[in-house]
């Protein structure tokens, strides 16, 4: 079985719901609190132990090449100021050299097309694949939760999370079968939007996985489906009549950063436990929650 040592992320996304502010600033690079969506997610995959970071981007999404690069001028300016602590922050935050790759994916052709682009990137080794969008607040982070499972099983392992048995016609939901621990169970079927009567479970598909390389054989033949776009579930779900698939219900929150309200709910989050203006932010909502409406 082999190690979990690189991962996808696919940051070429429009950013609709975000505009006018996506005309000029990529989603991925929206702040929550002071780290940009992407660099959450980033450490998250870090905190697991990946030690390559795949973006498959699109255009006007240079900036997030910058941000995983050094900025000379910024640095210095910092350094003649004294500011010891924001230097050490920037350092930290800064991949190694060849640690970061991107690629291009030229159309929209759907999530399962992104990953796809990053076959050459990724090679023939098992993979973690994490949706930018999805800020999941925890710890351990999701991608540790899923590794430990990983490591006892091989195969390809899915985070999961319940939900109310009437929202499951929203999201991909998978079926279960065995369970390994109280945390996590082997995988029997995937079905996407699923009428709530057909529903094989009330656990949805969360925006994490960890793939093995055969799936870029069958996304490289795969036709469109929902939405005419290419969708990774779709050739999961190939993938599983060959291969083992374990859902892993993590332990912490999801922020879904791809609505204005989740951005929102995650900013209010992810504050509340910021060391520094968590008390500030308890505060702070108090007071407006005192208005009268």
């Amino acid at each position: 079985m082999k190690g979990i040592r690189k991962a996808v992320f696919p940051v070429a996304g429009l950013g609709t719901r975000f505009l006018p502010a996506t005309k000029a600033v990529p989603k991925e690079m929206l702040t929550v609190i002071d780290r940009p969506v992407i660099q959450w997610v980033v450490d998250e995959a870090k905190e697991a132990g990946i030690e390559h970071f795949i973006f498959v981007t699109g255009r006007n999404k240079g900036v997030i090449e910058d941000h995983f690069d050094r900025q000379f001028e910024l640095e210095e300016t910092l350094r003649r100021r004294g500011k010891r602590e924001a230097l050490e922050m920037l350092e930290k935050d800064l991949p190694q050299a060849g640690q970061t790759s991107f690629t291009r994916q030229q159309e929209p052709k759907g999530l399962g097309h992104a990953v796809w682009c990053a076959r050459e990137l990724v090679g023939n080794e098992p993979f973690a694949l994490l949706l930018p969008d999805m800020l999941i607040q925890g710890m351990p982070g999701c991608l540790k939760q899923m590794m430990e499972v990983y490591e006892r099983t091989g195969g390809n392992v899915i985070a999961v999370e319940e939900v109310p048995r009437e929202d499951v016609h929203k999201y991909g939901v998978v079926g279960m079968g065995e369970r390994l621990d109280d945390r996590s169970f082997r995988i029997t079927s995937m079905v996407e939007k699923p009428p709530v009567e057909e529903a094989p479970s009330n656990f949805i598909i969360s925006g994490r996985y960890i793939l093995q390389p055969e799936i870029f054989d069958i996304l490289a033949g795969q036709e469109p489906g929902a939405g005419g776009e290419i969708q990774i579930t779709d050739a999961m779900k190939t993938l599983l009549e060959r291969q083992e698939f374990w859902a892993v219900q993590y332990e912490g929150e999801t922020h879904d950063c791809g609505s204005r309200l989740g951005f929102l709910e995650a900013n209010v989050a992810f504050g509340l436990e910021h060391p520094e203006i968590g008390e500030d932010v308890r505060r702070m909502i108090g007071k407006l929650m005192a208005r009268e409406i």
